[in-house]
C-alpha cells in the first residue's frame, strides 16, 4: 500500500492541518459543533424556502435554497475527514476515495462559484431593473439556471479530476493536507505535472475570474442604482439586500485564490485558507442569510409560530 517502486498506490495518507497536541479533543469538538450546526443551519434554510410559497416562488430564494444543498454537500465531503486528524491512528482514504473527494469538492466549488454570479445578476436585476424583473427573471428561467450551473460544475470536476488522477501515483503516498486537493495530491505523482499545473491554474483561474468580474461588475453597477435613490430608507434596504451576499463571496473568493491562483508553494498557510471554503462558509451562510434578511426571518418566525397556533386550537 506505501510504496514498492513501480507499484501504484492503492490509498493515501492524510496528514491534516497542524496543531498542538494538547489542543485535540477541543478542536475535534469545536469542528463537530461546525459540522452540525452547519447542517441545521442550511437544512432549516431549506425548509423555511420550501414552506413559504412567497420564497420558493422566487428567483432569489430558489438560489439561496439551492446553496444551502451545496453548502450541505461541501461540509460532508470535509469535515468529517477533518474531523479525523483530531483522533489517534493512521488518517489513511482509499485511493477511489480520494478520487471521489477531489471530484465532489471542484463539482460543488466551481457550481457554487456559478451560484454566486446568478445571484449577483439577480440582485442587479432586481435594483437596477425593478419593472422588468418578473418578467427577466422568471422563477423557470432561474431553475434553468441553475441545472446549467449544476451542468458546468460537473464538468469542471470531471476535467479536474481526470487530468489529476491520469498521472501514475507510485511513490509516497502521504498527502500533506487535511483532504484530497490538487495542489497536495499532484506533488505525489511519478510523472511530470507542469502541464497539470498549467491547465489547473488557467481552468480554476478562469472560473474565479470571470466569476468574481461579472459579481464586481454586476455590485458596482448596483451600487450606482442605489445611490440614485433618493430615501435613506430605500437606500438602506438596498444596501442590506446585497450586503448578506457581498460578505460571502468575499470569504469564499479571498482564500479560493490564495490557494489555486498562486505559484506553486508548500505553504503551512494553505490548511488555514482552506478552511474558509470548507468549513466556515458553509458554516456562516446560514447565519449571514437569515440574520440580514428580513423576509427570511419574517418566514422562519411563521414558521416557528404555526406549530403553536395549531396545538392552541
Amino acid at each position: 500500500m506505501e510504496r514498492v517502486n513501480n507499484t501504484l498506490l492503492t490509498a493515501f495518507i492524510l496528514t491534516g492541518i497542524p496543531y498542538p497536541l494538547r489542543l485535540r479533543t477541543l478542536f475535534f469538538v469545536f469542528f463537530l459543533l461546525i459540522y452540525i450546526l452547519t447542517q441545521l443551519g442550511n437544512l432549516l434554510i431549506l425548509i423555511t424556502v420550501w414552506a413559504d410559497p412567497r420564497l420558493h416562488a422566487r428567483p432569489m430564494y430558489i438560489f439561496l435554497g439551492v446553496l444551502s444543498v451545496i453548502d450541505m454537500g461541501i461540509s460532508s465531503i470535509i469535515v468529517p475527514r477533518l474531523m479525523m486528524n483530531f483522533t489517534l491512528g493512521v488518517k489513511s482514504i482509499p485511493f477511489g476515495g480520494c478520487v471521489a473527494q477531489l471530484y465532489f469538492y471542484h463539482f460543488l466549488g466551481s457550481t457554487q462559484c456559478f451560484l454566486y454570479t446568478l445571484m449577483a445578476y439577480d440582485r442587479y436585476l432586481a435594483i437596477c431593473q425593478p419593472l422588468h424583473y418578473p418578467v427577466l427573471m422568471t422563477a423557470k428561467l432561474s431553475a434553468l439556471l441553475v441545472a446549467g450551473a449544476w451542468v458546468a460544475g460537473s464538468i469542471h470536476g470531471a476535467l479536474q479530476v481526470t487530468l489529476t488522477f491520469r498521472l501514475p501515483y507510485c511513490g509516497p503516498n502521504q498527502v500533506d493536507y487535511f483532504f484530497c486537493d490538487i495542489p497536495a495530491v499532484l506533488r505525489l505523482a511519478c510523472a511530470d505535472t507542469t502541464v497539470n499545473e498549467l491547465v489547473t491554474f488557467v481552468d480554476i483561474g478562469v472560473v474565479v475570474a470571470s466569476c468574481f468580474f461579472l459579481i464586481l461588475l454586476s455590485y458596482i453597477l448596483i451600487i450606482q442604482a442605489i445611490l440614485r435613490i433618493h430615501t435613506a430608507d430605500g437606500r438602506r434596504r438596498a444596501f442590506s439586500t446585497c450586503g448578506a451576499h457581498v460578505t460571502v463571496v468575499t470569504v469564499y473568493y479571498v482564500p479560493c485564490a490564495f490557494i489555486y491562483l498562486r505559484p506553486e508553494t508548500n505553504s503551512p498557510l494553505d490548511g488555514a485558507a482552506a478552511l474558509f471554503p470548507t468549513a466556515i462558509t458553509p458554516f456562516l451562510n446560514p447565519l449571514i442569510y437569515t440574520l440580514r434578511n428580513q423576509e427570511v426571518k419574517l418566514a422562519l418566525k411563521t414558521m416557528l409560530r404555526s406549530p403553536r397556533t395549531m396545538s392552541e386550537v
